[in-house]
């Protein structure tokens, strides 16, 4: 799909590239989601340009990632996707070429619809301060996921910490490894741009304009903190997992320590019981009137002396 927005324009206008087709004298960014061949032939016509492949921008390589060619700046950062509901990874290229910019993606990603539906309020006025509003919006995406997750993070540590009895830890469990992973990918993700941004810089659109070299130096400052706030919240959860783990164990000592007890006191009744219940022909309290009443007698006193002796322990 080949989406184009233009200057004050409220959001994408789809189209479909025919044979010598050209943008617009007002467009600022073409947004190729999921493109098919011929739309990709069609921009790279029209740009003189050879954009990179599926492969490439998977591609781990800097020199793959990070590029210029024939007077255009290429850039690959890897962005969070879906973030609410199976989230992952997924490379986005950005192109800084002759006033435009070009972005190829693979997937949906909400700040991209968002940032083109707000693009009249922006004021855009070139492929540069597309891309810098583009990355802002993309910058104040992953701090939401970051805020949203915070609170879940400390839903569950008070879940932990005030835990009924009857409450059990797999919902817990769940929801802080939920976190942990999309904690990890938006950190991920930040990594990534605060690299594409240290390299656009280099691109003549952006230093040749100071507003869109200051602008790119608070998105690098925003970038930089919201890193070590993704970086302490993911320490948070290991910590969390492991207090979760820890409190396991100790329910699970408790409730072997109660058996265990319980096997203890209950073993010289048994042995008492197991004695008198032989019935050999010359066993003396067999001919007792009171044989009975003393074998139980015997079974509750030693049942009961070891109780005495764990609580006095502290071990019951």
């Amino acid at each position: 799909m080949l989406n184009l927005l233009r200057r004050g324009a409220p959001g994408f206008d789809p189209q479909t590239p025919t044979t010598g087709w050209r943008p617009p004298e007002d467009a600022v960014w073409i947004d190729l989601k999921n493109p098919t061949r011929d739309e990709e032939l069609a921009v790279e016509a029209a740009l003189g340009l050879e954009l990179p492949t599926v492969e490439e921008m998977a591609a781990l390589e800097p020199s793959s990632r990070l590029y210029q060619e024939h007077g255009a700046t290429f850039m690959t950062a890897t962005l969070l996707s879906h973030a609410e509901a199976g989230p992952k990874s997924v490379p986005v290229t950005f192109v800084l070429a002759k006033g435009l910019l070009v972005t190829i993606r693979y997937d949906e990603l909400r700040a991209f619809s968002v940032f083109a539906e707000r693009a009249p309020a922006a004021g855009l006025s070139s492929g540069s301060s597309a891309l810098l509003g583009l990355l802002d919006a993309v910058v104040q995406r992953l701090a939401e996921v970051l805020d949203a997750r915070g609170d879940s993070v400390e839903a569950a540590s008070a879940a932990i910490f005030d835990r009924p009895n009857n409450k059990r830890f797999e919902e817990l469990l769940t929801e802080l490894a939920r976190a942990q992973s999309v904690t990890s990918l938006t950190r991920a993700s930040l990594v990534s741009l605060a690299r594409l941004m240290s390299y656009a810089t280099l691109a003549s659109e952006i230093a040749a304009d100071p507003d869109c070299s200051a602008h790119l130096k608070s998105l690098q400052s925003d970038a930089q903190s919201l890193t070590e706030h993704a970086s302490f919240e993911s320490s948070h959860i290991a910590f969390l997992l492991d207090a979760a783990l820890g409190l396991i164990n100790i329910e699970q000592n408790g409730i072997i320590k109660i058996f265990s007890v319980m096997a203890v006191i209950f073993m010289p009744p048994t042995l008492v019981a197991s004695i008198y219940g032989m019935n050999f022909h010359h066993m003396p309290e067999l001919s007792w009137p009171f044989g009975y009443p003393m074998a139980i007698g015997l079974m509750v006193v030693s049942a009961v002396l070891p109780v005495l002796w764990f609580r006095k322990r502290g071990w019951f």
